[in-house]
């Protein structure tokens, strides 16, 4: 699974979690023990080493998770074997089937999916890259736009200079020819063109140094365009690490906020809401059973099972010659050190009286102590309980009795015979 790309393992990987955690406790791969234990959301996130491994050396396993893939993509599958055209899929899905499957030509199906992803993110950052030499692209023209429009401002200014320039020296020569015809002429006209000839000097000096201004602010037009010039020069790489380092801000944030929404654990549990109609106590947890006393201690150690006992039923058979009170003593006593040893949820239901005023018995720690109300039985409340469970949830009823095993089962439960629970306690 090495040379996969990213999207191609995760799918793969998904599938896998999704296979293992459907499986029983015993046919779950050794080296998979501990991933079974994680939520399905962490399974293939913290596990996907270990899974992948399995799936390069665990054939058994690996046909497992390829049965999963034909269950959810029937015609997928079907088309990438028979060979025949493929329905509309992703291509990160039609690419991890492939590999599954051994499909012909898989090796290519995942090269062209490679190339695939690596162009969208090729055009992605082209994108990127492109707004922004865009943008520098106008703010460049701007900056020119806007020299431009000064040096025409300069122009136009520096034309006006000129035409007041020929004026004046029009009327020197007015004066020249009227200082000919006449001496105090001439002299009024010499002292005219000493103004003028001063006036035109200041105005030169003047001139010079707006025409000094402006060049300068040409050179810093020209330098400010340069500048533009080799920023849009050095756009992709600063972009490319512009973009590494959101791309780095964003996975920390999600990280952070991975941590910050943790849910806490989940208190209570589906069979407190029954408690009202019946009675007492006991926290919870999980577990499952056959008939095997080892086999059912292996199920209670599984988190969050919940083991409901028809009472009777189970007293009857492991210690029939006793009476019914020290019958329910023993059992009870019993229950409360296998709940407090595997940490289980356990809720044992006991054939109530038909008097007015309930049996008072006092359960043991972390016991649920349940008594049918009149006109209920006990298989009637094992079977509400069992039903009032979510389904995916583990639950064991322990019972002989055929109906109460049947009733049961159609819910989700796994039945198991008085005589587990009887020489497991013991």
């Amino acid at each position: 699974m090495d040379g996969l790309p990213a999207p191609v393992r995760a799918r793969v990987l998904a599938l896998a979690s999704d296979r293992l955690g459907r499986l029983s406790a015993e046919l779950v791969p050794a080296s998979l023990k501990a991933v079974a234990r994680f939520t399905p959301a962490k399974r293939a996130k913290l596990g996907g080493t270990a899974l992948a491994a399995a799936l390069d050396s665990d054939p058994v396993f690996r046909r497992g998770v390829i049965e999963r893939a034909r269950e959810l993509h029937p015609d997928l599958a079907a088309a990438l074997t028979g060979g025949t055209e493929l329905p509309d899929a992703a291509a990160e899905d039609v690419a991890a089937l492939a590999y599954l499957l051994g499909s012909p030509g898989w090796e290519e199906r995942v090269a062209t999916v490679a190339t695939e992803l690596e162009q969208r993110q090729a055009t992605r950052q082209g994108a990127a890259h492109l707004d922004t030499v865009q943008r520098l692209t106008e703010q460049l023209e701007a900056v020119r736009a806007h020299g431009r429009a000064e040096l025409a401002a300069a122009r136009e200014e520096l034309a006006g200079n000129a035409a007041e320039l020929t004026s004046l020296r029009k009327k020197v020569r007015e004066m020249g020819d009227r200082a000919g015809r006449a001496e105090q002429a001439q002299r009024a006209a010499e002292v005219a063109a000493a103004e003028a000839q001063e006036e035109l000097e200041a105005l030169r000096t003047s001139r010079a140094a707006e025409l000094r201004a402006l060049e300068e602010r040409l050179e810093v037009a020209g330098r400010t365009a340069g500048e533009a010039r080799q920023v849009a020069r050095d756009g992709h790489k600063s972009d490319q690490l512009r973009l590494r380092l959101l791309l780095d801000a964003l996975v920390g944030a999600a990280q952070g906020l991975r941590r910050e929404l943790a849910l806490p654990p989940a208190e209570g549990r589906p069979a407190d809401a029954l408690t009202t109609d019946y009675a007492v106590t006991g926290p919870t947890l999980q577990g499952r059973s056959d008939d095997d006393p080892a086999l059912l201690d292996a199920l209670l150690a599984v988190p969050t099972t919940h083991l409901l006992v028809d009472g009777y039923n189970v007293t009857k058979a492991a210690y029939p010659a006793v009476a019914l009170e020290a019958q329910r003593s023993r059992l009870l006593a019993g229950l409360g050190s296998l709940a407090a040893r595997t940490g289980a949820e356990v809720t044992v239901v006991f054939d109530g009286s038909d008097g007015a005023v309930p049996v008072k018995v006092a359960s043991p720690r972390g016991v649920r102590l349940v008594f049918s109300r009149t006109g209920e039985t006990a298989d009637d409340v094992l079977r509400r309980y069992a039903a009032n469970e979510p389904q995916g949830r583990p639950v064991v009823v322990v019972s002989s009795d055929k109906e109460v095993a049947d009733g049961v089962r159609r819910s989700g439960a796994r039945p198991v015979p008085a005589v587990a629970l009887a020489r497991l306690l013991e």
